[in-house]
């Protein structure tokens, strides 16, 4: 049975998640149809976008349905999610009457929320998107918040088409850490561990030190999947034995969840692993990996120019499965 919602993939089975990769693919080929004919979607933007909002207005739109685009804080009014608060702040009204007001208008609401970076405890409990699928009477999809579902199923049908199969079991599959100028959401390195493990790969997770390995939650659910799946599960603070043999690399910068709210004194610890940077001479180690990584990519400092210019390089490949995966959930679940 399809879930109501679209949170996690964790919250899918394998066989539910192979039908959605299936009707992506479907969709590619065949890029109209009818599926979200007089239907609609709302769009909810807590931070900012440019492949999540076109992919989805795009596809909403390729279907026959309609999108509706609010910022709150902007064009919408600011929305407090904490029960039982006395509102006398900035926010005009509670999350309760949103997510019911907007479910009678639209047949699907997306939300993207990202973390707010000051303490994690409260961050991992992912209350924004909790609270509108508490709320909501019609079904609710992840568009980044401290996972990135849809980036997954992009990032697993690049990978099978990459490879020619969509059996990716056995892979050797390296995430990997790669420096960024500021401390980064973990949505992308959580989402990407937990596709890769219910793939079956063979899963490295590269980072500098034991502080950036991610919430224990996504590494049980890695840890569960293997079980489930086949495969296996390693974490490395080794550069050239993780890259050797690898059959895909992908890249994401993540902050350090033990400094999470302490970023100056994380700050000291990340800019002394610049050289995690993706650049030829790692990606020589593996056995001619395909290179990835979920954009915008800060060229020269998270990957070189040349693993970018690669024709191993499938970045935009899995940009553009946004719009084919995102297609294929709205219309699993407004169907």
């Amino acid at each position: 049975m399809t879930p109501r919602h679209f949170l996690n993939t964790q919250d899918w089975s394998r066989p539910d998640l192979d039908a959605l990769l299936e009707s992506a693919a479907r969709f590619k080929r065949t890029p109209l149809g009818d599926q979200l004919r007089g239907r609609s979607i709302a769009l909810v933007f807590f931070n900012p976008s440019m492949r999540t909002r076109t992919s989805f207005e795009l596809g909403a739109f390729q279907l026959g349905g309609h999108a509706v685009v609010l910022q709150p804080g902007k064009d919408a009014w600011p929305i407090e999610f904490d029960t039982g608060v006395v509102m006398d702040g900035e926010a005009e009204e509670h999350i309760a009457e949103v997510a019911r007001v907007l479910g009678r208008y639209a047949d699907l609401i997306g939300v993207r929320a990202f973390p707010k970076f000051t303490d994690w405890s409260v961050d991992r409990e992912d209350r924004v998107l909790k609270a509108f699928a508490k709320y909501s009477p019609v079904p609710v999809i992840n568009m980044e918040t401290i996972t990135h579902p849809c980036q997954e199923l992009a990032h697993a049908m690049a990978l099978q088409e990459h490879f020619g199969t969509t059996d990716l079991r056995g892979r050797k599959y390296v995430l990997t850490w790669t420096y960024h100028p500021k401390p980064l959401n973990t949505a992308v390195a959580n989402s990407a561990l937990t596709i890769a493990t219910r793939m079956g790969m063979d899963v490295t997770l590269l980072c500098p030190t034991p502080e950036y390995v991610l919430d224990e939650r996504y590494m049980g659910w890695a840890r569960d999947n293997v079980a489930a799946h086949g495969g296996s599960l390693s974490v490395s603070h080794d550069i050239d034995s993780a890259y050797a043999g690898a059959d895909v690399v992908y890249a994401k910068s993540w902050g350090a969840i033990p400094y999470f709210g302490n970023w100056e004194a994380e700050k000291a610890i990340r800019d002394r692993y610049a050289h995690f940077i993706v650049d030829e001479r790692k990606m020589a180690l593996t056995n001619n990996a395909a290179f990835s990584h979920c954009l915008p990519l800060r060229r020269n400092v998270k990957a070189t120019d040349a693993v970018m210019d690669s024709p191993s390089c499938i970045a935009v490949e899995e940009a553009e499965n946004r719009l084919h995966v995102q297609k294929a959930v709205m219309a699993a679940l407004a169907s």
